[in-house]
């Protein structure tokens, strides 16, 4: 049970950790933010994570993320990985893989499992193996160790205790790993964007030992990444049938802020942006959105705008509503209700989206008392 330091008012499903329910976030928001990012800053500051990007006016700029980064000699970028030794850039670079990876058998849990080849055969035979879920097959599943936000609820956290370590993989000896029965690889984490150097040279290495087989290059992002490097994720996925998908956490600037310590307007652009080029592949997806439904924070009131944007760029846009896991430090809220991902899976259908899915069917709890 929570209180809100702003109107007094208490619940289960305001995080005392926040401090404020979603309500004085939205219509407040300016006279608690010293409190939400004071948060964020400890957040930050326990892993040894720089509390600002840096705006250095001799440094060098990073441009890889929304950032933006003016990093001093010796200093490092938002994310912790980009860095600046002898007045270069460096972290990230195609032989600096800082990452670790598994094989994932197919069909996996990914987000977009509901509608890929993977795990529908959506596209056989060009684009997947078999007609149905890819059974006998895997997934190169890449966890880079780095990332351009600072969610509260992160579910893989514990990669910001080896952001900062020396990198150890070279593209080429990622792209290795690929074998013949590796039918996709997916880039996550974290996130794949401070490493997104590393991430295109090693899908154009691995898809070049392949030629005429299927190998679908995926991304799974916050979606701040700038360009150029949009429109080569882009490249990549489009002729190897992989999917882009974006995690739209928040419609509400400063919900989006509370929750993840950053704006959400680079990844709405982007998101924009490519659905312009959904219809050079539409089958099988190409652009695909997903959002954690936190319990008091991103409910209907979040799910409604954010599915009339998507609806409103291309109704064909899949999109899942992820069910919550209390973990790291929103460890105080409850797991999703089944009657708050209904709601939500209702509004967002009602918003003209034709494909609303709901995952993370296992984590979903009962009603909010």
């Amino acid at each position: 049970m929570g209180t809100c330091q702003y109107c007094g008012r208490n619940g289960k499903t305001i995080s005392g950790v926040i401090g404020f329910c979603a309500p004085c976030i939205r219509d407040h928001f300016e006279e608690i933010r010293p409190q939400i990012k004071s948060l964020h800053d400890r957040t930050r500051k326990a892993f040894q994570l720089p509390q600002d990007p840096p705006r250095n006016t001799g440094g060098l700029t990073c441009p890889l993320c929304m950032h933006g980064c003016q990093i001093p000699e010796g200093g490092t970028g938002f994310c912790g990985l980009r860095r600046v030794e002898d007045r270069h850039l460096r972290g990230g670079r195609p032989h600096e893989g800082n990452l670790s990876y598994y094989y994932d058998p197919l069909p996996t849990n990914c987000v977009a499992s509901f509608v890929c080849p993977a795990g529908t055969g959506s596209g056989f035979p060009r684009y997947a193996v078999s007609k149905g879920p890819e059974y006998g097959y895997k997934n190169l599943a890449v966890f880079y160790h780095a990332c351009s936000f600072n969610c509260l609820y992160c579910q893989n956290y514990h990669y910001k205790e080896q952001t900062a370590l020396p990198s150890r993989l070279p593209a080429k000896k990622l792209a290795a790993a690929v074998d013949d029965t590796t039918t996709c690889i997916c880039y996550f984490g974290g996130d794949p964007t401070p490493q997104i150097l590393h991430a295109l040279k090693a899908s154009k290495i691995a898809l070049s030992r392949k030629p005429g087989k299927i190998l679908r290059i995926c991304w799974e992002t916050n979606g701040c990444v700038q360009e150029p490097y949009l429109s080569m994720m882009a490249e990549l996925s489009l002729r190897s049938a992989g999917c882009i998908k974006f995690d739209l956490k928040g419609w509400n600037e400063n919900i989006h802020y509370a929750l993840c310590g950053v704006t959400n307007k680079k990844t709405l652009e982007n998101f924009r942006k490519l659905s312009k080029i959904i219809p050079e592949r539409p089958h099988p997806p190409f652009l695909i959105a997903s959002t954690l439904l936190v319990p008091g924070y991103v409910d209907e009131e979040e799910v409604a705008p954010i599915a009339r944007y998507i609806a409103g760029l291309n109704p064909e846009i899949p999109y899942s509503l992820l069910a919550f896991y209390p973990h790291f430090y929103l460890n105080d809220l409850p797991t999703t209700s089944r009657a708050h991902a209904l709601r939500c899976k209702e509004i967002a259908e009602r918003q003209g989206l034709h494909n609303v899915h709901i995952g993370n069917l296992h984590l979903l709890g009962e009603d909010y008392p």
